[in-house]
């Protein structure tokens, strides 16, 4: 038995603290051996490497093999393992659209499984920066633009990981652009900061978190791994966060000494800056030791807390999890319009029916972008293959041809048309475009010509695919086109929307008989889109972000911007504020059955289901100030709700009142918000107020 094995079964026993662990795993370090415990193992010229490096299994950093001290075991998500082949799971943002912790958290117990099964003990999976504007490459991987709901949701993946990994919630803090990640600069007021983009990160914090990892961008003139306000006066100072803080990946240290002194304890995942000039000396060792406890801290904590059995390779990608990824692929497809068609709803659609599948992300995985966050599954069900396991004589036309699709629409009783994003419109952005960043690599990297040849030759050569932020908000002109073409060839046209963030319908959505949004849907996608639209399973997702009707509503977006402000204005709450409506409000989702739902006290929703089969809805508790000229509602709390048809039940909704609280910053102290707070119960957000009642409890 290690040293480190031992330290582990003592604290497990009780024996001792994991604080006294680590302290005497301290005392039995050199300098040398302190210092290695800050950085990433792997040498610079490893970086070259790295994509290959990351699926073939864990990351290491601070392995201390002479004391059996294991690292952190480094793999990414948050879609699934990204090592080998493992489940991939639909992206996070329609995750987000299922509004089930508890789904989310069983999921994260599958991850957590995978990835310890693979040799980690440690996953970047929890993804919890807000989504201000649509166009953020990086979308898909966020639950939407909520506060609350993304803090219950980052919870609930939270507390499936940590039964067998560590859990890092990233990226500390105000990512949510891509092409300009590495250098803008995001100014934020002290409202705006700790109201409206950090609660999150601090319900996931307080769900158990082991670690954070710090933003590629500055913040208020800082660069995220040397903010000590974030890591250190919020963070650790507010929070009460005992964890420990690695960095962004190769371009997220910008100082060996500056940042561990901020707050940050590991620079990820290369022997870089600190490497090369953090030295005991440089540094005074206290500031050393304290980064070094924390991480020996936590890593003894997470071992002696875990079981000790093992899971088996064969938990990876195993039936339970193919199944897993399939519910939730169900339960988060929002199917946004059923109009009827010659008085009847086109879906469910009858298993007689002749079918026509159009478009050519139909053939396709739709498994989402291929950054950090690229998942290989065994197998993939795409939404064409997954519509023939139930209409085997169902044709298809790629939509290149828009004369093709429409004469194959027509000869169909429906259309169903599979048009969106992928990796090519929207995604992680992995190649830094200052040629001077590839600097790290030393000689010829060092020279500018070459720093230019390299730039350029990465940003085609990369297996990452180009990414970025999306250019348009809109489908492609093609693909309007195209359902154009169907839905005058056939007015019995379903449309299924692939794509990780809103998108703009004004052009067609009021012409076609369905829209079925169904994300980047995972590996067992087209199975679960086919049981959507045959009936076989309700379409369960409810919208985690506002569809505008117009690009105009949304805050101010620069891809390329160097300094950009953010305010405490944006999705549904800055269309409230300017007054537009929504093309499909925050919260909004269709089934196959109605709902209604009153609020008969502060937090206790009546639902009944009023249509004529079984289903689910969200309760959705809204909480408003009744003496604003134009109230902002805000969500408080939620709760899905699943009813036989005809059935009533009441639930209690646990509620977050963060939104209706202000903090002080000279205090840093919260209480309510100045107002009539009044509370009401919708099923997405509401444009009626109606049956509110009053906030009799300003603390929760």
């Amino acid at each position: 038995m290690t040293t480190f094995d031992e330290a582990v079964r003592l604290v497990r026993a009780g024996s001792v603290t994991a604080d006294s662990a680590a302290d005497g795993l301290l005392a039995r370090m050199n300098d040398r051996e302190l210092c290695w415990l800050l950085d990433g193992d792997l040498p610079v010229r490893a970086a070259v490497r790295l994509p290959a490096r990351i699926k073939a299994g864990p990351v290491t950093a601070g392995a201390v093999p002479r004391l059996g001290i294991p690292g952190i075991r480094f793999s990414d998500g948050p879609r699934g393992v990204v090592m080998g082949r493992s489940t991939a799971f639909p992206v996070t943002m329609a995750r987000a659209a299922t509004w089930d912790p508890a789904l989310e958290e069983r999921v994260g117990l599958a991850m957590g499984l995978e990835a310890r099964a693979r040799g980690a003990n440690y996953s970047g999976a929890v993804c919890v920066n807000l989504l201000r504007h649509p166009a953020w490459g990086r979308a898909q991987e966020c639950y939407g633009e909520d506060p609350v709901l993304t803090g219950r949701m980052g919870a609930g993946l939270t507390r499936g990981l940590r039964r067998n990994v560590m859990a890092c919630v990233k990226h500390f803090a105000l990512n949510s652009m891509e092409n300009a990640r590495f250098t803008v600069d995001v100014e934020v007021d002290e409202h705006a900061l700790h109201e409206v983009y950090l609660p999150h990160f601090k319900a996931v914090v307080d769900a158990g978190a082991e670690s954070v990892m710090s933003a590629y961008n500055s913040v208020n003139g800082a660069f995220a791994d040397q903010n000590a306000v974030l890591l250190t006066d919020i963070l650790r100072g507010e929070w009460g966060f005992t964890g420990f803080v690695t960095s962004d990946w190769v371009w997220g240290t910008h100082d060996a000494v500056d940042s561990l002194t901020a707050g940050l304890d590991i620079e990820m995942p290369l022997r870089m800056h600190r490497a090369r000039s953090l030295r005991i000396g440089s540094v005074p060792r206290s500031v050393v030791v304290r980064s070094a406890h924390r991480i020996l801290r936590t890593t003894l904590l997470h071992y002696a807390g875990r079981t000790v059995d093992e899971p088996s390779p064969d938990v990876v990608a195993s039936p339970a999890h193919r199944s897993l990824a399939h519910e939730v692929a169900v339960r988060g497809a929002v199917l946004l319009r059923n109009a009827p068609v010659s008085g009847a709803a086109v879906l469910p659609l009858p298993s007689s029916s002749r079918v026509a599948v159009v478009g050519r992300l139909a053939a396709a995985p739709n498994l989402g972008d291929r950054g950090s966050s690229m998942v290989d599954p065994p197998s993939t069900s795409s939404p064409l293959s997954g519509l023939r396991t139930v209409f085997p004589d169902a044709s298809y036309v790629d939509g290149l041809d828009l004369a093709a699709a429409a004469r194959a629409a027509g000869a169909a009783d429906v259309a169903v048309v599979v048009v969106g994003m992928g990796p090519t419109d929207e995604g992680e952005r992995i190649t830094n475009d200052d040629p001077a960043s590839l600097a790290f690599l030393g000689f010829p990297f060092t020279l500018r010509p070459v720093q230019r040849l390299a730039s350029w030759l990465a940003r085609r050569v990369t297996r990452f695919g180009p990414g970025g932020d999306r250019t348009r908000l809109t489908l492609h002109p093609h693909d309007e086109g195209l359902i154009a073409a169907v839905t005058d060839a056939n007015p019995r046209t379903v449309v299924v929307v692939i794509g990780g963030s809103a998108i703009i319908m004004e052009a067609w959505r009021s012409r076609v008989a369905a829209i079925l949004l169904a994300w980047y849907p995972g590996m067992e996608g087209g199975r679960a889109i086919a049981d959507i639209l045959t009936g076989a399973a309700e379409p369960g997702g409810r919208l985690p972000v506002a569809i505008p009707r117009d690009a105009a509503h949304l805050p101010f977006f620069d891809a390329s911007a160097r300094r950009i402000r953010y305010d405490a204005w944006w999705g549904q709450r800055k269309l409230d504020r300017d007054g537009h409506r929504a093309a499909y409000p925050f919260g909004f989702g269709l089934g196959y059955s109605t709902f209604t739902m009153t609020l008969v006290g502060g937090r206790r929703v009546r639902v009944t289901n009023t249509g004529d089969r079984a289903g689910s809805t969200v309760a959705q508790v809204y909480a408003f100030d009744a003496d604003a000229d134009r109230p902002v509602p805000v969500l408080v709390g939620f709760a899905r709700v699943a009813l036989d048809a005809g059935a009533t039940a009441e639930v209690d909704v646990d509620l977050d009142l963060t939104p209706t609280r202000q903090r002080d910053p000279a205090t840093r102290t919260w209480s309510q918000r100045p107002g009539r707070w009044q509370v009401v119960a919708a099923a997405h957000h509401p444009d009626v107020l109606d049956g509110a009642l009053d906030l009799v409890s300003p603390t929760s």
